[in-house]
């Protein structure tokens, strides 16, 4: 059965740093290509990076600089390192398998003062 669990979200300041984790389970999450998508409150579904099958990334232009994919294959667990984060990175943050597609339950992110 496919699950991806994410965790690592909360209450951060502007500034500030978190680590979002997802971790697969029922497939090998090193085969296929998987993203990380937001939505913040009251808006439409954010892509915020992925990582292909390669290592190979790519990251939209609001996080770049900011934003670290990365997995653990051992762990079989994806990661998305944030940080100099932004009140504008708020949003609930998924972890997204691609091809065919499948979504974890998210995990929320607010950045506020």
């Amino acid at each position: 059965q496919v699950q991806l669990v994410e965790s690592g979200g909360g209450l951060a300041q502007p500034g500030g740093s978190l680590r979002l984790s997802c971790v697969a389970s029922g497939f090998t999450l090193s085969r296929y290509a998987m993203s990380w998508v937001r939505q913040a409150p009251g808006k439409g579904l954010e892509y915020v990076v992925d990582i292909n099958t390669l290592g190979g990334t790519t990251y939209t232009d609001s996080v770049k600089g900011r934003f670290t994919i990365s997995r653990d294959n051992a762990k079989n667990t994806l990661y998305l390192q944030m940080n100099s984060l932004k009140p504008e990175d708020t949003a609930d943050y998924y972890c997204l398998r691609i091809g065919p597609d499948y979504w974890g339950q998210g995990t929320q992110v607010t950045v506020s003062s």
